[in-house]
């Protein structure tokens, strides 16, 4: 009998590290990490003069591509970490087709908002690949709204809610990749 791949979902709202947290937990598993933003970056260095916005094209294309990767790899047999800021109303229905072929375990990270906002606010400054995103073009009451009224993943999985304030998150990486085992 063969055994199904893993599939660890890492989300929360922007700004709560899961991108960090998703490639901690790959290098400690050994498996590949799937994260939505940096599959928008490489899309948006393959299209000159993109420019982002809510709902703009490439921002409708890396959803369904970050998805169909997963699918494939899942299909394929491999463990993933999934990582993006999706609420459940996105990531159920892309998941749900998963729930038969993988054993899925949600990881939401969360942290205060103000936390959230300071490290948007951080890397929309420093980071230039994160033109990519309407990172600039989002007011802070407007993050705050979405980051108070987030909606995390309601799938039947095992979840696991992170505080990664710091970098020494709680529960512990440690804890976390004992949860996955489980």
């Amino acid at each position: 009998m063969q055994s199904k791949p893993l599939v660890v979902v890492v989300s929360g709202p922007p700004g709560t590290g899961k991108t960090t947290l998703a490639h901690r937990v790959a290098a400690a598993i050994g498996c590949p990490a799937i994260c939505r933003d940096e599959i928008k970056e490489g899309m948006a260095h393959a299209t000159p003069g993109f420019v982002p916005g809510p709902g703009d094209p490439l921002t409708m294309r890396t959803l369904s591509t970050f998805f169909d990767v997963i699918g494939l790899l899942v299909g394929r047999g491999t463990t993933i970490v999934a990582e993006a800021a999706f609420q459940d109303r996105i990531w159920s229905p892309g998941l749900s087709p998963l729930l038969n072929r993988a054993d899925l375990r949600i990881i939401h990270c969360t942290v205060p908002a103000d936390v959230a906002l300071a490290r948007i606010t951080a890397r929309t400054a420093t980071d230039p690949k994160r033109t990519a995103h309407e990172d600039a073009q989002i007011s802070a009451d407007a993050r705050l709204r979405t980051h108070n009224a987030f909606q995390a993943v309601d799938l039947p999985v095992p979840a696991l809610t992170v505080d990664t304030s710091s970098e020494t998150y709680n529960p512990s990486l440690s804890k976390i990749i004992a949860f996955l085992s489980e």
